[in-house]
Protein backbone atom coordinates (compact mmCIF):
# COMPACT_ATOMS: atom_id res chain seq x y z
CA UNK A 1 0.00 0.00 0.00
CA UNK A 2 2.90 2.44 -0.56
CA UNK A 3 1.04 4.05 -3.33
CA UNK A 4 -1.63 4.97 -1.09
CA UNK A 5 1.25 6.71 1.46
CA UNK A 6 2.18 8.43 -1.02
CA UNK A 7 -0.91 9.74 -2.04
CA UNK A 8 -1.81 10.54 1.56
CA UNK A 9 1.00 11.90 2.24
CA UNK A 10 0.89 14.45 -1.37
CA UNK A 11 -2.50 14.89 0.39
CA UNK A 12 -0.96 16.01 3.63
CA UNK A 13 0.78 18.66 2.38
CA UNK A 14 -2.36 20.75 1.30
CA UNK A 15 -4.59 20.05 4.42
CA UNK A 16 -5.56 20.27 7.66
CA UNK A 17 -7.34 18.01 9.37
CA UNK A 18 -10.31 18.92 11.88
CA UNK A 19 -11.09 16.75 14.79
CA UNK A 20 -14.08 14.10 14.74
CA UNK A 21 -15.65 13.51 17.56
CA UNK A 22 -17.54 10.31 18.39
CA UNK A 23 -20.70 11.43 20.37
CA UNK A 24 -23.85 9.05 21.43
CA UNK A 25 -26.51 8.77 20.54
CA UNK A 26 -29.95 8.70 22.70
CA UNK A 27 -32.06 5.56 23.03
CA UNK A 28 -30.93 2.63 22.35
CA UNK A 29 -27.78 1.81 21.14
CA UNK A 30 -27.34 0.99 17.33
CA UNK A 31 -25.33 3.24 15.91
CA UNK A 32 -21.90 4.96 17.11
CA UNK A 33 -22.36 9.17 15.63
CA UNK A 34 -19.50 10.22 14.43
CA UNK A 35 -19.13 14.17 13.85
CA UNK A 36 -17.25 16.92 13.62
CA UNK A 37 -19.40 19.78 14.45
CA UNK A 38 -16.69 22.81 13.31
CA UNK A 39 -17.42 21.23 9.78
CA UNK A 40 -21.01 20.36 10.45
CA UNK A 41 -20.15 16.97 9.28
CA UNK A 42 -21.12 13.62 10.28
CA UNK A 43 -21.76 9.69 10.00
CA UNK A 44 -22.81 6.68 11.60
CA UNK A 45 -21.06 3.36 11.97
CA UNK A 46 -23.16 -0.08 13.93
CA UNK A 47 -23.02 0.14 17.67
CA UNK A 48 -20.70 -3.61 17.29
CA UNK A 49 -17.85 -1.31 15.55
CA UNK A 50 -15.33 -0.39 17.59
CA UNK A 51 -12.99 2.78 17.67
CA UNK A 52 -9.49 2.27 16.64
CA UNK A 53 -6.49 3.67 19.30
CA UNK A 54 -5.33 7.36 17.55
CA UNK A 55 -1.94 6.08 18.94
CA UNK A 56 -2.45 2.94 17.24
CA UNK A 57 -3.82 4.33 13.98
CA UNK A 58 -1.23 7.21 13.77
CA UNK A 59 1.75 4.17 14.36
CA UNK A 60 0.16 2.41 11.52
CA UNK A 61 0.06 5.27 9.34
CA UNK A 62 3.88 6.22 9.88
CA UNK A 63 4.26 2.43 9.31
CA UNK A 64 3.48 2.30 6.33
CA UNK A 65 5.21 5.03 5.24
CA UNK A 66 2.54 7.96 5.93
CA UNK A 67 4.09 10.72 8.04
CA UNK A 68 0.89 11.84 9.91
CA UNK A 69 2.95 15.00 11.24
CA UNK A 70 1.10 17.34 13.85
CA UNK A 71 -1.15 18.73 11.27
CA UNK A 72 -3.11 15.49 10.05
CA UNK A 73 -6.25 14.01 12.27
CA UNK A 74 -8.40 10.87 11.22
CA UNK A 75 -10.35 8.69 12.84
CA UNK A 76 -10.94 4.75 12.15
CA UNK A 77 -13.70 2.07 13.10
CA UNK A 78 -13.40 -1.63 12.66
CA UNK A 79 -16.01 -4.41 12.61
CA UNK A 80 -13.85 -7.03 14.42
CA UNK A 81 -13.58 -8.13 18.10
CA UNK A 82 -10.41 -7.12 18.11
CA UNK A 83 -10.09 -3.66 16.33
CA UNK A 84 -6.78 -3.21 15.35
CA UNK A 85 -5.28 -0.19 13.03
CA UNK A 86 -3.48 -2.99 10.67
CA UNK A 87 -6.95 -3.90 9.15
CA UNK A 88 -6.58 -0.25 7.82
CA UNK A 89 -4.18 -1.77 5.14
CA UNK A 90 -4.44 -5.61 5.34
CA UNK A 91 -5.43 -7.69 2.38
CA UNK A 92 -6.99 -10.03 4.82
CA UNK A 93 -9.91 -7.39 6.67
CA UNK A 94 -12.24 -10.29 7.28
CA UNK A 95 -14.64 -7.32 8.91
CA UNK A 96 -15.52 -3.83 7.63
CA UNK A 97 -12.97 -1.72 8.44
CA UNK A 98 -14.06 2.07 8.12
CA UNK A 99 -11.50 5.51 8.02
CA UNK A 100 -13.03 8.94 7.82
CA UNK A 101 -10.68 12.61 7.14
CA UNK A 102 -12.12 15.88 6.83
CA UNK A 103 -9.66 17.89 5.82
CA UNK A 104 -9.32 21.53 4.80
CA UNK A 105 -7.34 22.61 1.57
CA UNK A 106 -5.19 25.49 0.68
CA UNK A 107 -5.40 27.63 -2.39
CA UNK A 108 -3.30 25.10 -4.76
CA UNK A 109 -5.43 21.92 -3.46
CA UNK A 110 -8.66 24.38 -4.40
CA UNK A 111 -7.65 25.03 -7.73
CA UNK A 112 -6.92 21.48 -8.42
CA UNK A 113 -10.27 20.00 -6.70
CA UNK A 114 -11.99 17.69 -9.74
CA UNK A 115 -14.61 14.89 -9.64
CA UNK A 116 -11.08 12.98 -10.47
CA UNK A 117 -9.02 13.78 -7.76
CA UNK A 118 -12.05 12.83 -5.45
CA UNK A 119 -11.76 9.45 -7.47
CA UNK A 120 -8.27 9.08 -6.70
CA UNK A 121 -8.13 10.45 -3.53
CA UNK A 122 -6.85 6.81 -1.21
CA UNK A 123 -6.14 4.38 -4.46
CA UNK A 124 -5.91 4.98 -8.21
CA UNK A 125 -9.52 4.77 -9.63
CA UNK A 126 -9.42 6.46 -12.84
CA UNK A 127 -7.44 4.88 -15.88
CA UNK A 128 -5.10 7.75 -15.69
CA UNK A 129 -4.21 7.29 -12.40
CA UNK A 130 -4.20 3.84 -12.24
CA UNK A 131 -1.71 4.31 -15.53
CA UNK A 132 0.40 6.12 -13.87
CA UNK A 133 0.62 4.27 -10.22
CA UNK A 134 1.68 1.22 -12.09
CA UNK A 135 4.89 2.97 -13.54
CA UNK A 136 5.51 3.55 -10.23
CA UNK A 137 5.39 0.01 -8.99
CA UNK A 138 2.12 -0.16 -7.58
CA UNK A 139 1.59 -3.69 -6.45
CA UNK A 140 -2.16 -4.01 -6.41
CA UNK A 141 -3.93 -5.83 -9.53
CA UNK A 142 -7.29 -7.04 -10.80
CA UNK A 143 -8.64 -3.06 -10.67
CA UNK A 144 -12.71 -3.76 -11.47
CA UNK A 145 -15.08 -1.09 -10.75
CA UNK A 146 -18.62 -1.76 -9.18
CA UNK A 147 -20.31 1.45 -9.24
CA UNK A 148 -19.29 4.97 -9.73
CA UNK A 149 -21.70 7.69 -8.70
CA UNK A 150 -21.87 11.39 -8.75
CA UNK A 151 -23.75 12.86 -5.44
CA UNK A 152 -24.99 16.06 -3.99
CA UNK A 153 -25.85 15.30 -0.70
CA UNK A 154 -25.98 18.35 0.85
CA UNK A 155 -26.33 22.12 -0.45
CA UNK A 156 -23.29 23.33 -2.53
CA UNK A 157 -21.85 19.53 -1.13
CA UNK A 158 -21.13 17.53 -4.10
CA UNK A 159 -18.70 14.50 -4.85
CA UNK A 160 -18.75 10.96 -5.40
CA UNK A 161 -19.15 7.56 -4.17
CA UNK A 162 -17.01 4.86 -5.97
CA UNK A 163 -17.21 0.96 -5.20
CA UNK A 164 -14.12 -0.90 -6.67
CA UNK A 165 -11.99 -4.06 -6.39
CA UNK A 166 -8.31 -4.57 -5.81
CA UNK A 167 -6.31 -7.67 -6.55
CA UNK A 168 -3.51 -7.80 -3.66
CA UNK A 169 -0.42 -9.75 -4.55
CA UNK A 170 -1.12 -12.61 -2.44
CA UNK A 171 -4.61 -13.23 -4.57
CA UNK A 172 -6.68 -11.46 -1.28
CA UNK A 173 -9.70 -9.69 -3.45
CA UNK A 174 -10.40 -6.57 -1.63
CA UNK A 175 -13.48 -4.01 -2.26
CA UNK A 176 -13.68 -0.53 -1.24
CA UNK A 177 -16.19 1.39 -0.63
CA UNK A 178 -15.52 5.59 -0.91
CA UNK A 179 -17.49 8.77 -0.40
CA UNK A 180 -15.27 11.99 -1.60
CA UNK A 181 -16.51 15.13 -1.23
CA UNK A 182 -16.21 18.72 -1.66
CA UNK A 183 -18.09 22.11 -0.48
CA UNK A 184 -19.62 24.84 -2.83
CA UNK A 185 -15.95 26.41 -2.48
CA UNK A 186 -13.98 23.32 -2.58
CA UNK A 187 -12.10 24.40 0.29
CA UNK A 188 -12.95 21.60 2.02
CA UNK A 189 -12.72 17.38 1.62
CA UNK A 190 -14.90 15.09 3.32
CA UNK A 191 -13.62 11.26 2.93
CA UNK A 192 -15.62 8.52 4.14
CA UNK A 193 -13.68 4.45 3.46
CA UNK A 194 -14.94 1.17 4.40
CA UNK A 195 -12.90 -1.97 3.05
CA UNK A 196 -12.86 -5.34 3.62
CA UNK A 197 -12.18 -8.48 1.69
CA UNK A 198 -15.03 -8.72 -0.93
CA UNK A 199 -16.68 -11.99 0.70
CA UNK A 200 -16.74 -10.05 3.49
CA UNK A 201 -18.37 -6.80 1.74
CA UNK A 202 -21.07 -9.43 -0.08
CA UNK A 203 -22.09 -10.26 3.31
CA UNK A 204 -22.22 -6.79 5.60
CA UNK A 205 -23.29 -4.53 2.00
CA UNK A 206 -26.65 -3.47 3.61
CA UNK A 207 -24.74 -2.31 7.19
CA UNK A 208 -21.61 -0.80 4.97
CA UNK A 209 -24.53 0.81 2.76
CA UNK A 210 -26.29 2.54 5.53
CA UNK A 211 -22.35 3.87 7.06
CA UNK A 212 -22.14 5.51 3.74
CA UNK A 213 -25.00 6.96 3.12
CA UNK A 214 -25.34 8.15 6.75
CA UNK A 215 -22.51 10.76 5.65
CA UNK A 216 -23.69 13.93 6.12
CA UNK A 217 -22.38 17.48 5.50
CA UNK A 218 -23.79 20.85 5.51
CA UNK A 219 -21.64 23.30 3.77
CA UNK A 220 -20.88 26.48 5.67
Amino acid sequence: MSDTARRLGRWASWMLILPVLAVAGCGAPQFHYVADSNASAYFKVPYLWHKIDEASLAAQLKLSGFNTGSTIWDTAYDAGGMPSATHLFSAVAAKPVALALITPLNQAASNAMSYNMLRDIFLPVTPQDRQQAATRGFQLKGFRLLSDSVIAPGKGVHGVREIYQYTYPDGHVDTFDQVALTNSTSTMVYLLLVHCLSTCYSKNTSQIDTVMTSFTVRSP
